[in-house]
This record gives structure tokens, C-alpha cells and sequence, in this order.
């Protein structure tokens, strides 16, 4: 950990203010003519998730903490907990299911994800942009159907539900957007 002034946090720092972490998403400083300047940072608390506006002199000192991010591969169901192993060292870490959550849904054995620690302490878990995953259940296709067409539900083989265009057939690889779980496009991938 560093103390920097205030006037020297950028978005994208992490920040250790009263024992608690915070991301900064941005920053604003504000210098009314012959008034004090005042930062005001909206910041993002890494535990709880929620966003918050803090008012804070510029020269004001506060702790500035690294993270660590490493490639993890999805391993196994624990009970209620998830173990990931270190993409590198083969060493495992078991997340909770509260911290793991829906994002479950985008992931088989062996699939790939980021977490972040801090102090050794597992903080967050980040999805790639995109998976791969199979319909297992769907209506039939049409044929002929085009892209633009209308679009149906269709089960992965996780369980997630999307809603697809109407000419995925069942046993299709489809690629899904993990931030809002919609359909891109078939798979090249010939799993």
C-alpha cells in the first residue's frame, strides 16, 4: 500500500479507505474561483457492490492497494462452494457460491475466468466476454429461417436460458455475451 494525495487518484485506482476497499469509476475536481478545491470520486465498494459520490479535499491522503488477477480454470461443485484451479501453478481456491452467484451459468469444467485478490484474499471473479456453450433444448429449427427472424428460448447445457433466432436446432454451439446473456452468432468451435 502507498498513501498518494487525492489529487493524484485516476479511475481504475483502488483505494483502502477505513479498512474498506472501493474501485474509483471516475473523478471530478471542482475549483470554485478563490473558494478550497474539492475532488469529488465515485467510487465502487469492492464488497458490496454498491456505488457511492464521496466529497474529499485534494490533499487529503489516502491508501492506494494492488490487485492480483490470474487465470483460473472452473474444477468442481463443493456443496455450496466452487473450486477453481491456478491456470499456471495447478493450486486450487474455493470461491462461495454468494461471490460466485449466476455466473455459473456461463461456465463448464475447465472454462476460464479471472480472479482477483487482494492480500490473498479472493475479492471477484470476471468472466470472459463470450462463452461457448450447447443448446440442449430448444423447438426445432425452421427452415429457411434468417437471422432477423423472430426468436425462441432455448436451455444450455448449464442451464442458462436465452432467447436465439429461430434456425438453432438442438445440439448447436452457440456463443453468448456473458454481461447481458444474448446470442452473438453459431460456434466455429467443434466441441
Amino acid at each position: 500500500m502507498a498513501a498518494t494525495k487525492m489529487i493524484d487518484i485516476r479511475a481504475g485506482n483502488v483505494l483502502n479507505m477505513n479498512g474498506t476497499l472501493f474501485y474509483c469509476l471516475g473523478r471530478d475536481l471542482n475549483t470554485p474561483g478563490n473558494w478550497r478545491a474539492i475532488l469529488y470520486l465515485k467510487l465502487k465498494n469492492m464488497t458490496t457492490g454498491s456505488i457511492t459520490d464521496e466529497r474529499v479535499h485534494p490533499d487529503d491522503k489516502v491508501d492506494v492497494v494492488f490487485l492480483d488477477t490470474k487465470d483460473y480454470n472452473y474444477s468442481y461443485k463443493d456443496g455450496e462452494d466452487y473450486v477453481f484451479v491456478d491456470a499456471e501453478t495447478f493450486e486450487p481456491v474455493t470461491l462461495s457460491g454468494a461471490m460466485v452467484g449466476d455466473m455459473m451459468l456461463f461456465l463448464r469444467e475447465n472454462d476460464s475466468v479471472k480472479i482477483t485478490f487482494y492480500e490473498g484474499k479472493a475479492l471477484s471473479m470476471e468472466l470472459p466476454q463470450t462463452v461457448t456453450l450447447k443448446v440442449v433444448e430448444t423447438e426445432p429449427g425452421i427452415k429457411g429461417a434468417t437471422a432477423a427472424a423472430q426468436t425462441k428460448a432455448a436451455t444450455l447445457e448449464t442451464g442458462l436460458i436465452v432467447q436465439v433466432p429461430s434456425f438453432i436446432a438442438q445440439g448447436e454451439l452457440i456463443e453468448i455475451q456473458t454481461e447481458d446473456k444474448k446470442y452473438l452468432r453459431r460456434s466455429k468451435e467443434g466441441k
